[in-house]
């Protein structure tokens, strides 16, 4: 039988599991764009260092609330987590360019596995449109 969102089903462990794992990757995604756009010296320190400049600051922790607010509206879910992507992608390739440990470059590329493994687990729509069969 072909799997569609209408006869997708999901168990209650997958939907928790799913609901957990975006809660963490909202939860540092959120910690993040808060101390941007309230100019704490850690984070601003931080993105300075990394080559941006101090001005643009607050216009990256809008860019980061703004896709995290996205992705935890149900309706727009799937575009918040593409908006992240684009936004961890961009982390990723600015921890390569400056020379960072490799922590520093894969820790984005974990968020990214949390934010679409979190919706993959609790969007039977996500699931019936991309079907892994193992």
């Amino acid at each position: 039988m072909r799997v569609t969102p209408e006869n997708a089903s999901i168990s209650k462990g997958a939907l928790w599991t799913g609901r957990i794992l975006s809660g963490l990757a909202v939860a540092f995604l959120l910690f993040d764009a808060v101390g941007k756009l309230s100019m704490q010296s850690t984070p601003v320190e931080a993105t300075v260092k990394l080559g941006y400049p101090e001005y643009a600051v607050r216009g990256i922790g809008i860019a980061l609330l703004a896709s995290t607010l996205i992705y935890v509206t149900p309706y727009t879910a799937v575009l918040g987590a593409i908006l992240l992507t684009g936004y961890l992608g961009g982390a990723v390739a600015t921890h390569v360019r400056v020379g960072n440990p490799l922590f520093q470059v894969v820790f984005p590329v974990i968020m990214g596995l949390l934010v679409w493994g979190g919706l993959y687990l609790r969007d039977k729509r996500l699931r019936a449109l991309i079907p892994i069969r193992l």
